[in-house]
């Protein structure tokens, strides 16, 4: 730099460099890091979040290159349409990113428990982790794995059939109660046992998706009726066994919240419990039950365009009708009808 002014791509401050790069795609944020030593020094020391979901070739290669390289990496999302990570990658990403918050290992089904035992030694700050598809890992694993990450906030464990069992769900329920979302989708390991675990153990438990989970019935409706009273989202596909019982104490859920029923409509708003509701296949819930639920959470809406309250494969629940519905019924009801002369 001469006289306070740039004359080279070399004298380009660190700060000015890392919010150019924050403009421009991970690809390209590689590529400046090899440009030359100050840039990949100032770029490792900058970067904290990163993609790699673009990479089709070789990625596991890519991670190996670069997670000694980006030691500060707070997100790293290696979500895949092509099976690529092995184990020997993530163990390097655990070995050197240690301020890791937020892990994407989505669809890596190469992946086997050598991968989260590695994770639970060094990344044991993570709150965020998606290892949905990843059929390998053993419940075992998943335990020893919460037991070490217990800030664990958001977890996918979709089709994670072998991992998702009452054995881990007992370890998650015991060490990460600061959890707010689960996915256990098509988990079909996963029973009354491993759910009233989660509902006694994760009280600020906001999202919940047990669609395919066949062996759950009410009594883990009711547990997280009455201990999760933050939830928000509850995904009951396919959960046949599920009746009227587990809909009602979702309705009366609300009164240990100890909302006033004096509470006008209009204020009572997503804060307020249920905004998204799935039932679809659960043929054994009658209307009464379900309009029930949707009376109470003003939130959940069937009406065209607004479904959160979801009931496909249930023809016998079309007569449940949101909010909306009464109030546009109202409305017409007070329009005067014109004599006709």
């Amino acid at each position: 730099m001469e006289g306070g002014v740039i004359t080279g791509w070399k004298d380009i401050p660190m700060e000015l460099l890392l919010q150019i790069v924050s403009l421009v795609d991970d690809q390209t944020v590689i590529m400046a890091s090899g440009v030359c030593r100050g840039w990949r020094d100032a770029i490792s020391l900058g970067l904290t979040h990163l993609s790699l979901s673009w990479c089709n070739k070789n990625m596991n290669n890519l991670v190996l290159s670069l997670a000694p390289k980006f030691t500060k990496l707070q997100s790293l999302i290696l979500r895949q349409d092509k099976t690529q990570l092995e184990d020997d990658a993530v163990q390097t990403i655990a070995n050197c990113c240690h301020d890791l918050q937020v892990l994407d290992l989505s669809k890596s089904f190469k992946l086997s428990d050598r991968s989260l035992f590695a994770l639970a030694h060094g990344c044991r700050n993570l709150s965020k982790l998606n290892i949905s598809g990843c059929s390998a890992f053993s419940d075992s694993a998943l335990a020893y794995l919460a037991s070490f990450c217990q800030n664990l906030k958001v977890l996918n464990l979709c089709g994670c059939v072998q991992a998702a069992s009452d054995i881990a769900l007992q370890a998650i329920g015991r060490y990460c109660s600061q959890l707010q979302s689960l996915n256990l989708g098509w988990c079909d390991n996963v029973s009354d046992v491993g759910v009233m675990c989660l509902a006694y153990g994760c009280p600020d438990l906001r999202t919940l998706d047990l669609c395919g989970c066949v062996r759950i019935t009410d009594d883990s409706v009711i547990a997280l009726a009455n201990k999760c009273l933050h939830l928000r989202s509850l995904g009951l596909y396919y959960c046949q066994n599920i009746t009227d019982t587990a809909m009602y104490s979702l309705a009366h859920s609300r009164v240990k919240k100890k909302t006033p029923i004096w509470k006008p409509m209009k204020e009572m708003n997503d804060e307020d419990g249920l905004r998204t509701l799935n039932i679809s296949q659960c043929t054994a819930l009658t209307p009464p039950a379900v309009q029930a639920v949707c009376d109470t959470f003003p939130a959940l809406h069937t009406c065209s365009g607004r479904h959160s309250l979801i009931m496909s494969g249930c023809l016998n629940l079309m007569s449940v009708h949101c909010v909306c519905a009464v109030h546009a019924h109202r409305t017409a009801s007070n329009i005067p009808h014109q004599l006709i002369e």
